[in-house]
């Protein structure tokens, strides 16, 4: 459902707890109206929940809340975070692509790039030791997932001479606060040439070239997990930790009752 001109997802059976569709992706401008909205929906909801946006670290509301987190890259420049900013390593092997016959570039979202996509979705079906989820999927599938947010979206592609072999889709909020790498995929058998890193050095120049001051690559952490590999490769590309207000607003009894008990929380 749509209310006050974003998507909403509802999810849960005896709790039923409502987000944006593209939450860490998309903010709440005005809570009030939001939750007022929501009231009126006709929609059993009991509890809303919601991420500050960046800049602001400190809580701005008066809801209760939990501390949520994102790995957020500053951006001025790209020459400031390829001298400053980043590690020797990463720097390396984004170079890496390049000498081994890869090129990196922005790219229309159009058939031939679906394709592409849908060729790394299924070159494997297991992708740093756990089941890909993108594993099978048919091409219009495919379409489907990745045309959403066109009008503040960016495709950039790694390619070995017209073949396709990592992508990353980078969406920014209305404002252009930030970006967020919405997806970032490169195909195994092409781990040699470093896509992933090149596809991470052209995305902190598409947000310095559009004068977006933070890239946001998810989360930094999850749940009580608080550094592991992907964690470290974010880390030495520049990324840091940044501690958000995350809002849970009780709409029903119920979802008062759940809040408190913790029930809001995933087994």
């Amino acid at each position: 459902m749509k209310v006050c001109g974003k998507d909403i997802r509802v999810q849960g059976r005896l709790i039923r707890m409502a987000r944006l569709e593209a939450d860490k992706h998309e903010f709440v401008d005005d809570p009030v109206a939001m939750l007022e909205g929501l009231r009126k929906s006709g929609r059993r909801i009991d509890l809303f929940t919601f991420l500050q946006k960046l800049p602001h670290r400190s809580p701005l509301y008066a809801f209760p809340m939990e501390w949520d987190n994102l790995a957020v890259l500053p951006v001025s420049t790209f020459d400031n975070w390829w001298n400053h900013q980043i590690r020797s390593l990463p720097r390396n092997r984004a170079r890496q692509a390049e000498k081994k016959g890869a090129t990196i570039r922005e790219v229309p979202f159009d058939d031939a790039l679906v394709r592409g996509i849908w060729e790394v979705y299924n070159e494997t079906k297991v992708r740093q030791g756990k089941p890909n989820v993108h594993y099978g999927k048919d091409l219009e599938t495919v379409r489907r997932e990745a045309a959403t947010f066109l009008d503040r979206s960016v495709f950039i592609g790694a390619f070995v001479g017209e073949s396709l072999i990592g992508f990353a889709k980078l969406m920014w909020d209305e404002t252009r606060t930030q970006a967020n790498l919405m997806n970032i995929v490169a195909m195994v058998r092409h781990r040699d040439k470093a896509p992933t890193n090149a596809l991470i050095a052209q995305a902190v120049r598409a947000c310095a070239n559009r004068g977006i001051p933070y890239l946001v690559y998810q989360s930094f952490s999850y749940g009580k997990k608080q550094q592991d590999s992907l964690s470290t490769f974010k880390e030495i590309n520049g990324f840091e930790k940044v501690d958000l207000p995350r809002y849970y607003v009780a709409l029903t009894p119920l979802g008062s009752l759940a809040f408190r008990l913790g029930l809001h929380h995933k087994l």
